[in-house]
């Protein structure tokens, strides 16, 4: 993915958003806990070539070459605590032409996804807490730093907690 969308944008370095980040800090992640054929990225130079990353995008040559597919988006995309990019992780070297990936720290994905709270996201929160990859205390401190309203800010709370009983009950953290 990295090296088509350096070849499409001539940019050499990405950031990836989505549930895909998860392999800058977790590079062999079981695929049963990313579920998503998409990765969400951002041209992190140059942002306004991020569309032209559609040309990879669904539906595609490229999706039904390889069976995933590039999401352009932007960092307005996801509701992140403050100093985000200041926690990325590098993506571990591959065969990608010499672009990079920065990727999401675990527990910024995992605010992020809280703040969404689709289905799919709270399923891919709780998987995150049973598996022992996120901390209670350090989500409860980012959320702190994410900028979203006090309804928001108890119900993003109230979820974690729920992960987190959920998961010592079950003994997995």
């Amino acid at each position: 993915m990295l090296r088509a969308a350096g070849r499409i944008t001539g940019e050499k370095q990405f950031i990836i958003i989505g549930s895909q980040s998860l392999h800058g800090k977790y590079p062999d992640v079981p695929d049963e806990i990313l579920t998503s054929f998409e990765v969400d990225l951002i041209a992190s130079k140059n942002a306004d070539r991020t569309a032209w990353l559609n040309v990879i995008g669904v539906d595609s040559p490229f999706h039904e070459s390889f069976g995933y597919y590039a999401d352009p988006v932007d960092d307005a995309t996801a509701t992140l605590p403050k100093g985000w990019k200041g926690r990325l992780v590098n993506l571990p070297p591959g065969d990608t032409d010499g672009v990079k990936g920065l990727c999401l720290e675990p527990h910024d994905l995992a605010i992020a996804k809280y703040a969404a709270s689709r289905e799919k996201d709270l399923i891919f929160t709780r998987e995150l807490t049973r598996r022992g990859i996120v901390s209670e205390k350090r989500l409860l401190a980012l959320l702190e730093d994410t900028p979203v309203g006090d309804e928001v800010r108890e119900r993003i709370r109230s979820q974690i907690t729920t992960d987190f009983e959920a998961a010592r009950q079950l003994g997995s953290t």
